[in-house]
């Protein structure tokens, strides 16, 4: 693979590197890029020695060097090539052209833009035009209403991603405006404030006959988004169908492609019109409106090839450092290997997502794997033969949401009813018999079971679960958690495959003892 108006190649990173003119050029031009580290520019790989220390003087170089703030439009991402680690950093279109080198301000010395494979210096008429489209009414630019806000809810999602945010965190994650005061986005993000998310849900086609009308407003916009979230997994709950020898488990929404809608409603959403997002369900669709066209300069074929223009670039700082969303420009293509083009409906101030109803398979072994055969597939129904006795108690007990939402006495209950079932899977799949789980996490008291034990139960069940899902289920701190997961795998029952976002849990098979 060569360079191109959108690739960029370095071998490896140094001081005389001049890498914040290549991201400038990239933040300048109306499609964005990638650069990789570690390959030469004849295409060789060579790859990079220290890939963490790397990465951090990446994020650092661009963080501090380049103005207006890049945060949020950039990411820089470790990946493998003939078998050599290599950094890509994700440069997205920026919506404040132009981007320039602070030391060197708005001038040709510190303006840049792509031109075929190169960086080159912008001209300065070019600069002024830019200069006088910036957009002036963006959500870091617009006044907060109140000025009396508090943010124990973010503060909460930042700990449990191992963050702690300091007294400068408002200045750190772009809360203010020029003049100190806090922004549209504190605002958004604030415990208190008058945004209301609404998610109706109707009998029939129409919007005749209203069902159900919830409400997850003002509120912090990510505790507002974790509810949407799992609101949507509830009505999205799996159905089975046993027909002779084969049981049918169908779901009637692709799971990854309606959270990459939900997510990108949020994020790229419109809030300077102070429309929020818009949810919607019928017998045979979901609709999911966000307010705003597609961002200035990018065409619909750009869109659907995943080409990046945040309209919010600190919503999507935060929504990145919390784990909702992942790579730049990843939620449309996601969405695209479930549903086609035609599901989007595009206007000047609105963008409408419809997702038919259609029967899906859950899919896949999950004592082991997570998700099934979801990748690359059109949603479609397919027939799973009879599986074994931990697939027929997963699907015949509550999802996720479902517990994360129940009394932890209950599920504490439901755990303890099914440990014999459980013990009874362990032992015959993978040599963990009741005695050695008993004698390694001990029983709390008469014939309670641990929670350490319970904990295990849940892991076994939901191979996906996180130890925050764990610890809400249970009503146990996330640390204790942590502490029993370091034990199981201390133990040499437990081993996480894959990342903390997208990882699972498997089960590791015991040793014959001679």
């Amino acid at each position: 693979m060569t360079e191109t108006n959108r690739i960029e190649y370095k071998e490896k990173l140094t001081k005389e590197l001049d890498l914040e003119k290549e991201v400038i050029a990239f933040l300048n031009y109306h499609e964005g890029g990638y650069i990789y580290v570690g390959i030469d520019k004849a295409g060789n790989v060579v790859g990079v020695e220290d890939v963490d220390g790397d990465m951090l003087k990446i994020k650092d170089r661009i963080k501090h060097n380049i103005s207006p703030s890049a945060m949020g439009l950039f990411d820089v991402v470790a990946e493998e090539k003939e078998g050599k680690a290599l950094l890509k950093i994700v440069v997205a279109s920026g919506s404040e052209k132009p981007y320039f080198k602070r030391k060197y301000g708005m001038s040709e010395k510190g303006c840049f833009i792509r031109n075929g494979t190169a960086a080159d210096p912008m001209p300065q008429k070019m600069i002024d035009e830019f200069f006088e489209k910036r957009t002036k009414t963006s959500i870091g630019k617009i006044k907060s209403s109140r000025q009396d806000l508090s943010f124990e809810q973010l503060k909460i999602y930042y700990e449990a991603q191992g963050i702690a945010l300091n007294k400068q965190f408002a200045k750190n994650l772009e809360l203010l405006t020029e003049a100190g005061e806090y922004n549209y986005v504190a605002y958004l993000m604030a415990d208190q404030n008058g945004t209301s998310i609404k998610l109706a849900k109707y009998n029939g086609l129409t919007r005749a006959d209203l069902a159900e009308n919830t409400d997850f407003g003002y509120e912090s916009l990510i505790k507002a988004t974790k509810q949407t979230l799992a609101k949507f997994d509830l009505e999205n709950k799996t159905h089975s169908r046993i027909t002779g020898s084969e049981r049918v488990d169908q779901r009637p929404w692709s799971p990854i492609a309606l959270r990459e809608a939900i997510l990108n409603a949020f994020v790229h959403n419109d809030f300077t019109t102070e429309v929020p997002p818009k949810f919607e369900i019928f017998d045979d669709r979901i609709e999911i409106t966000s307010s705003g066209g597609l961002p200035n300069g990018l065409s619909q074929q750009e869109f659907f090839e995943g080409f990046s223009v945040p309209r919010n670039k600190e919503l999507m700082r935060i929504y990145k450092d919390l784990g909702l969303v992942e790579q730049l420009g990843s939620g449309v293509p996601r969405i695209l290997e479930s549903y086609g083009k035609e599901c989007f409906t595009f206007s000047e101030n609105f963008l409408r997502m419809s997702f038919p109803k259609t029967h899906t398979k859950e899919g896949g072994q999950i004592g082991g794997q997570k998700g099934g055969q979801m990748g690359g597939q059109k949603w479609q129904t397919e027939s799973i033969k009879e599986a074994d006795i931990l697939e027929q108690l997963r699907y015949n007990s509550d999802s996720i949401a479902e517990l994360l939402v129940s009394l932890p006495e209950k599920n504490r209950k439901f755990l303890h009813s099914k440990f014999a079932l459980i013990a009874g899977y362990l032992q015959d799949n993978f040599r963990i018999t009741s005695g050695k789980l008993q004698e390694s996490f001990g029983k709390a008291s008469g014939k309670k079971l641990s929670n350490q034990l319970l904990a295990f139960e849940l892991i076994v069940i939901y191979p996906e679960i996180t130890a925050e899902e764990i610890g809400t289920i249970l009503e146990l701190s996330e640390r204790t958690v942590y502490t029993y997961l370091k034990n199981l795998r201390t133990e040499g029952v437990l081993e996480r495959k894959g990342s903390r976002k997208d990882g699972y849990w498997d089960v590791k098979k015991q040793e014959i003892e001679k």
